[in-house]
């Protein structure tokens, strides 16, 4: 099965705060965020016309590690991830 590459997002019922080099960022409520890891790759300051397949996918999987593994030295900001 193909990946589909997530290289642009379009959340109609969310407002978009931030459009960055690889992270989108909506604003949920007053006290959430949603931040959407997609597939663009940026060097040097520039996003590159090609996605890489899963490559957001990987970043939020390692980033949840990292949150978890830590969270007993210093709270962070993670309520949770939905892969889809």
């Amino acid at each position: 099965m193909a990946h589909a590459q997530l290289s642009e997002t379009s959340i109609k019922s969310l407002p978009l705060l931030h459009k960055g080099k690889v992270r989108d960022i909506y604003e949920v409520d007053d006290k959430h965020l949603l931040i959407v890891t997609t597939d663009r790759l940026s060097a040097f300051d520039v996003v590159m016309n090609e996605p890489i397949p899963y490559k957001g996918f990987v970043l939020t999987q390692m980033a949840d590690f990292w949150f978890q593994k830590l969270s007993y030295v210093v709270a962070n900001h993670l309520s949770g991830i939905a892969p889809e």
